[in-house]
């Protein structure tokens, strides 16, 4: 089992096995039984979500326990989470992952993290993603931020986090 961890506890991502042959290939994308990566989270949604290119889809977060899994499956897209927690020990810390369709990848979110996503590549980003809770269309579980929110702060640069910064900056 490939699972890297990063600074913010519970994000992590996991390389999926891909099986080649003549007619193209077969990959698990999931399995309840991977409970060194799920941490007994039990999948329960399974959603579609195609980006445009340059397109940002942030910051939100989910204050009911729901963790989210992403696996981009066509282009390249930029996964962030931050945590503005002020009791926490990761207080101020941002992850940033970039997950493309090279690479077949399950990106781990918790929901107790701001996150949101861009498309980097220069095609569409199709994402496929699952969740540990039951998206409630009378009372979601969701809270928002406007995508360019000052108040996320770049640790790098002690900026305001900005989607649009040159990768080599």
């Amino acid at each position: 089992m490939s699972i890297k961890e990063f600074d913010l506890p519970g994000v992590r991502t996991y390389d999926l096995k891909v099986l080649p042959d003549e007619r193209g290939f077969f990959s698990e994308a999931l399995r309840q039984d991977w409970s060194d990566f799920l941490e007994g989270d039990e999948v329960v949604q399974a959603n579609l979500s195609m980006s445009y290119p340059g397109m940002v889809r942030a910051w939100h977060r989910h204050r009911r326990g729901q963790v989210d899994y992403f696996l981009v499956l066509k282009g390249a897209m930029k996964i962030c989470a931050y945590d503005d927690r002020p009791d926490s020990p990761t207080h101020g810390k941002l992850v940033e992952i970039v997950a493309t369709e090279h690479k077949f990848q399950v990106v781990r979110i918790p929901g107790l993290y701001w996150h949101g996503t861009k498309t980097v590549s220069s095609e569409p980003s199709l994402t496929m993603y699952f969740v540990s809770r039951l998206y409630r269309y009378d009372d979601p579980d969701e809270e928002r931020r406007p995508w360019n929110d000052p108040t996320v702060i770049d640790p790098r640069t002690g900026l305001p986090f900005d989607w649009n910064r040159p990768p080599h900056k």
